[in-house]
């Protein structure tokens, strides 16, 4: 793929954004003030984008700039904003059933797609389900029904992890003090331990990074079994294999497959955080897959429905033996959000997956040039498109440098490109899967050109 916005003026002009007034436009600001006025500033904005449609990659705001969007509401348009399938399942649905609560009546769709995922699940069946609304509540199941069928009080997860906000969720989740400030008294029974973040903790060749990451998962045995958690008192782990808001950082094979065995031998149940990762966004139906590791438990939401609200949580069938009235959900398996959900999984079964791993092994193609060229550049990594660059201040030292990042995310937005950071010190790229190389190819001059600002301010 070329790199210089000179040489692709033509490509460009056909698929590049088309922005025509200053950021933000006036219609833009007047919402934004209002918006100020009414909505908890608990939310994150990272720049002035008011949204009014979206078709595909492209985002248009409310006064008429279209953007190129790498940003995907967060991992979640798999298949671009409003597929014509995804609307016509949508529509359809609408127009038949739109609510009935699975958790007192029955209707056929919260079979239809528990069939399905069975197909595609990445441990072997048989499998049950329970269905919500969003990730955190996939996880907030994933918690109980670990401590249920166990009888085991405690949990392991990472620095750098991110399993929601909800109160369960959030005590699994270590990856910013804000999200956890002033929340306190959270759930008890959580350790976190150190993720393989090779990066932030490694200095060495791929052996020594190997090992680093083996030494990660030993560290559970080796120190904390022996000193403040009871092996026999753990009820699970829970893991991303791509953690997404802790930076895009990919686990390694090697200190996955120890997690597993780990689990095999004292009895823990392997809960695999597939919120982000999952669902065909790094050119497999789940990320876990890249390392053969068979969880017992997945937990998935995001680009599952491609916006419309659904999480689920997947388990091996002997794990969910919970009495009715244990967990329940009014809202969770909406007729609609099924709908748009098996319309999904037939576009990216059909074109976005296998897409997903051709356009982003151009990505990253290109972009592992990026370190040698950009000074701010300390690493690219990620799988299919789920992909993480490293900014640094110093490439030598590894000095964090999150203004620069945040100003690298601010140029791309005036210049027509969402996309968003993660970690400390990282911008993320999670475009829809449906991608096109001419789209990659436009979106990555954009940022090379916003970096290049950044470098020589």
């Amino acid at each position: 793929m070329s790199a210089t916005l000179a040489t692709n003026v033509n490509l460009h002009a056909q698929f590049g954004p088309k922005l025509v007034c200053a950021l933000p436009g006036p219609k833009a600001k007047a919402i934004i003030e209002r918006d100020d006025l009414l909505i908890s500033p608990s939310y994150t904005r990272s720049y002035p984008m008011v949204a009014k449609r979206g078709r595909g990659i492209r985002v248009e705001d409310v006064d008429g700039n279209v953007f190129l969007d790498f940003a995907a509401g967060i991992a979640v348009t798999s298949t671009g904003h409003c597929h014509p399938e995804v609307v016509k399942a949508i529509q359809e649905q609408a127009a038949e059933l739109i609510h009935m609560s699975g958790t007192d009546f029955y209707y056929e769709h919260l079979v239809s797609l528990s069939e399905r995922l069975s197909t595609i699940a990445p441990m072997p069946g048989p499998h049950r389900y329970y269905y919500g609304n969003s990730g955190a509540e996939a996880v907030e199941c994933a918690l109980k029904i670990a401590r249920y069928h166990t009888k085991r009080q405690h949990f392991i997860s990472f620095f750098g992890a991110f399993h929601g906000r909800t109160m369960g969720a959030l005590s699994l989740t270590g990856s910013k003090p804000q999200q956890r400030r002033r929340f306190a008294p959270l759930v008890p029974g959580v350790t976190h331990i150190r993720y393989p973040y090779a990066y932030r903790g490694c200095t060495g060749n791929e052996e020594a990074q190997e090992l680093f990451a083996l030494g990660c998962a030993r560290y559970i045995e080796d120190r904390l079994f022996k000193t403040v958690v009871a092996a026999e008192e753990v009820a699970a782990i829970f893991v991303e294999p791509i953690q997404g808001e802790g930076g895009y950082v990919v686990a390694p094979n090697n200190f996955m497959q120890e997690l597993r065995a780990i689990c095999d031998r004292h009895g823990i149940l392997l809960v695999v955080d597939e919120i982000q990762s999952g669902v065909g966004r790094t050119g497999k139906w789940w990320a876990v897959e890249h390392s053969g590791v068979q969880p017992d438990i997945v937990c998935m939401a995001k680009g599952i429905a491609s916006g419309m609200p659904l999480g689920v949580c997947q388990t091996r069938a002997e794990i969910m033996d919970w009495k009715p009235g244990s967990h329940a959900s009014t809202f969770g398996g909406n007729p609609v959000a099924i709908a748009a959900a098996h319309a999904t999984l037939d576009v990216l079964e059909r074109e976005g997956m296998s897409n997903a791993e051709k356009v982003g092994n151009a990505m990253l193609k290109r972009l592992h040039t990026w370190p040698a060229k950009h000074r701010l550049v300390g690493e690219v990594r990620g799988r299919g498109l789920m992909i993480g660059i490293e900014i640094v201040a110093n490439r030598e030292t590894r000095e964090p440098a999150p203004a620069l990042r945040d100003r690298i995310v601010e140029l791309a937005f005036e210049k027509g490109l969402l996309i968003l950071g993660c970690g400390e010190t990282s911008i993320r790229l999670s475009p829809p899967l449906i991608l096109r190389e001419e789209e990659a190819t436009v979106a990555l001059d954009i940022l090379e050109e916003a970096l290049k600002e950044v470098e020589s301010a």
